[in-house]
């Protein structure tokens, strides 16, 4: 007995018979593996075996069954391979001809591959077989690099490491995760700058609404007004910063939200209350749609909301739509938002944030009564109702001013109900609730916030965690893809950019050559 050139058994031939006997099957061990498979289901251990056992065993011997018919359909392709003739992109004839050998870790495990690779002298050589299957330059296969796309922004990159070798038969350490992370996500911007979107036919609410959010950096990788006021701070202890030594250790993430929303039309009631159940279908709080959120530590916030203006004008190219954009009441950001709004050559309506409000008359609520008291709460109720019935927001002020006075607080005492008042001035013209309600305007940025959150603050603000420049912004754009229903569309788009990058850029007018036989035509059955 003697084995054949894939391990297969071959029974004695004489010589008249052998040139007429076809050349083994390149799946003789995968065959192999699943006949051990099926003998292991067969055998009197596994027959008594719990079913945990026998999915364990399935799952070990399943995926070197798999590994083998990957490295069997690599063997056909190269044993298909013809030669071509190969020009790079300079023009320059690679004439010379070897065999060459690559590793590729696919989801099943590692397969081995053989092509030719065409070379000449001064030049890197080219293997278009390698074109021909799209693969990467580095070892991991895109499949592999899908994984790690999605995962990462779940997880830590320890834990991407250990999920991959626990649920795949790839094996890829963490400093690859960080690095396929990397590239995975390098089309982002591109992504959302090139692709077709058609206009909305909508008559909705075009919103946008912006934040910032700090995220944890290394030392080196803070902006440089940041760095220079950290190093200004001294350290106390080595192993831990103290209060007062946080404040310059973190790097802002502008965040932006685009989202179309149905104007809705209520009631001061409807704010305080909500919507009650028993309220018809049609008077229900509607929900934004085709939203798309994203953040970015990279970017300056003023690139950020420059992007999303150009992503709001690709759904209402002709200006048509009424475009309402939600802010906190920062002055550079809005100073931002208006500057972006005339380049775009757009009229905005620019509404402040009730929740911010909110928070700086509880802050004030507090200093006339107990913190979490049924007074604080009426307190505030009080004030919430004079700005949605459209009184003033400098009447509200200067009543807040002489309660100071009234009640006889000192400056500390008096430093929040000062700002609350400070607040209620600077933005007084961003403050007229009562015409938004009847207009039918969202007065609130539960989308940003919702975005701060799950972008930033649930995977980059784990406790002890400090991040690159690089790295957070890598995290961002795979989050915000996921976030935004994206991430599909964006891989596509992803594969055929890494194609012209990889291969298509290395060859003379971007045509590879195909070094596989041309496809055999399908027959059709002719009644």
């Amino acid at each position: 007995m003697r084995l054949g050139q894939y391990g297969c058994h071959l029974e004695p031939m004489s010589t008249a018979h052998a040139s007429t006997i076809a050349k083994p099957s390149p799946f003789c061990d995968s065959r192999e593996g699943m006949k051990k498979l099926e003998d292991a289901l067969s055998s009197d251990d596994m027959m008594h075996a719990p079913l945990h056992e026998v999915e364990r065993m399935i799952e070990a011997q399943g995926r070197e069954v798999m590994r083998a018919l990957m490295q069997a359909h690599f063997d056909l392709r190269s044993a298909q391979e013809r030669s071509v003739e190969i020009r790079d992109v300079n023009g320059i004839e690679h004439g010379d001809v070897r065999r060459g050998c690559r590793k590729v870790e696919t989801k099943f495990g590692e397969v081995e591959f053989e092509r030719m690779v065409y070379t000449a002298p001064g030049t890197d050589g080219l293997a278009p077989l390698d074109a021909a299957m799209e693969l990467p330059d580095e070892k991991y296969s895109y499949e592999v690099r899908r994984i790690v796309a999605e995962e990462a922004p779940r997880a830590s990159f320890d834990e991407v490491v250990e999920l991959i070798r626990k649920q795949s038969g790839a094996d890829v350490p963490k400093r690859q995760v960080e690095e396929l992370a990397v590239r995975a996500a390098r089309d982002f911007d591109a992504f959302y700058r090139d692709r077709l979107c058609p206009p909305e036919e909508t008559d909705h609410l075009l919103v946008l609404s912006f934040d910032a959010k700090g995220i944890a950096t290394l030392h080196r990788d803070l902006r440089e007004a940041t760095r220079k006021a950290a190093e200004a701070t001294p350290r106390r202890l080595e192993t831990r910063l103290v209060q007062g030594e946080k404040p310059n250790r973190k790097r802002m993430a502008e965040v932006a939200t685009v989202y179309t929303i149905e104007q809705w039309p209520r009631t001061i009631a409807d704010v305080l209350h909500g919507v009650h159940d028993q309220h018809d279908k049609a008077a229900r709080r509607p929900r934004p749609t085709n939203k798309r959120v994203w953040a970015s530590i990279e970017h300056s916030p003023q690139q950020v909301i420059d992007d999303a203006f150009a992503e709001a004008l690709r759904r209402d190219p002709e200006r048509r739509r009424r475009w309402v954009v939600l802010v906190d009441g920062n002055k550079d950001q809005i100073a931002r938002i208006k500057r972006a709004a005339r380049n775009a050559g757009v009229e905005i309506r620019l509404v402040l944030d009730l929740v911010h409000v909110l928070e700086y008359l509880w802050r004030a609520a507090y200093a006339f009564h107990a913190a979490g008291s049924d007074e604080a709460e009426k307190w505030v109720e009080a004030r919430l109702l004079a700005l949605l019935n459209g009184r003033s927001a400098g009447e509200v002020a200067k009543s807040l001013r002489a309660m100071i006075k009234r009640h006889g607080l000192n400056a500390s005492a008096a430093k929040p109900v000062n700002r609350a008042a400070r607040y209620l001035v600077n933005n007084s013209q961003l403050l007229h609730y009562d015409r938004a309600l009847a207009e039918g305007l969202p007065i609130a940025t539960g989308v940003i916030e919702g975005a701060c959150r799950y972008l930033v603050q649930d995977r980059m603000g784990r406790t002890g965690a400090r991040w690159s420049a690089m790295g957070a912004e890598v995290i961002l754009r795979l989050r915000a893809l996921r976030a935004s229903g994206d991430f599909d569309d964006y891989w596509s788009f992803h594969l055929a950019k890494e194609y012209e990058r990889t291969h298509q850029s290395r060859y003379t007018d971007n045509v590879v050559p195909n070094p596989l036989p041309p496809r055999r035509p399908r027959l059709r059955l002719v009644k």
